[in-house]
């Protein structure tokens, strides 16, 4: 039964793990925003930190044989990937050594360097989840996300870019491309794997281990590339302007290395290309169109 819950709210947190006992947490919650936090640091880090910390002690209290999963952020690496030496081609940035050629591993340290306050924020929710699996010996498991999306994700203009591109070339407005020359690339992965994977780790799970959680190179594009391609796929041209002023703590390049959980979990692979992930959140915006016009 949906229940609505602050998960900041500790009393009626306590109260829901008493009455009901579970087997697997998945925890979702989360101030998403990267930009935004900047305008609400005490929430963002009551929702992200706090509420985590709330949700991890309740589930240690009550439920401590549960399997907890908390969806981190790629941007707990803050812009340390941005250290690594790029090479620039026409329509993209990527990885001039080869040995990132699969992308950013787990071992990329996550401290001195700029997260934002949003990537701070989630840190810290990272470190203690690590912490409630390795020091309690709980079945705390953490998935840093890359861009996770599907046919029912509704992207904004500061995050969620393949919906939001897709939203601008059907309905119309202009869209902005914040430094980098619109080269910058990240990997998208379709809501399908992202709960494939929670499944792997439930049914084996492994105490405090973190996970990068991407589409990898394979599901890889840059911005105007993502333009292309969408354009391709809508017969619409996406208006543009250039912002020369780059976000703050920004991945120039992005892409996550998913060998670690592909190794440990070997039933999961990622099933849902990148342009079968355009074609659904394209056919979920028409549809939505559509009922909004009849």
């Amino acid at each position: 039964t949906p229940c609505d819950i602050d998960i900041r709210d500790r009393g009626r947190i306590e109260e829901l793990f008493k009455a009901n006992r579970f087997d697997l947490i998945l925890h979702c919650a989360a101030q998403p925003s990267h930009d935004k936090a900047r305008e609400i640091p005490l929430l963002d880090f009551e929702v992200n930190a706090l509420g985590t910390v709330l949700l991890l002690e309740a589930t240690r209290r009550h439920c401590p044989e549960a399997v907890f999963v908390l969806m981190s952020t790629n941007k707990v690496y803050g812009d340390a990937p941005n250290e690594r030496p790029l090479r620039e081609t026409e329509t993209r940035y990527d990885y001039a050594d080869p040995a990132d050629y699969e992308g950013i591993g787990e071992s990329c340290r996550i401290d001195q360097t700029m997260h934002s306050l949003f990537g701070a924020s989630k840190a810290a929710a990272d470190l203690f989840a690590q912490e409630y699996g390795l020091y309690f010996g709980m079945n705390v498991g953490i998935f840093r996300g890359g861009c996770l999306s599907g046919p029912a994700h509704s992207g904004v203009e500061l995050h969620g870019f393949l919906a939001y591109l897709v939203k601008t070339a059907i309905e119309g407005g202009t869209y902005s491309v914040f430094g980098y020359k619109g080269k910058q690339v990240r990997d998208n992965i379709h809501s399908f794997d992202v709960v494939r994977a929670v499944e792997e780790f439930a049914r084996k799970p492994r105490p405090g281990e973190v996970y990068n959680l991407g589409g990898g190179r394979g599901n890889s594009i840059s911005i105007l590339e993502a333009m292309v391609r969408i354009e391709e796929h809508t017969g619409h041209k996406i208006p543009w302007r250039y912002v020369e002023q780059a976000r703050r703590g920004d991945h120039i390049c992005y892409i996550s290395n998913v060998q670690k959980f592909r190794a440990h979990y070997p039933d999961w692979q990622i099933s849902v290309r990148l342009d079968e992930i355009l074609k659904q959140i394209i056919a979920m915006h028409d549809e939505r169109l559509s009922h909004a016009a009849g």
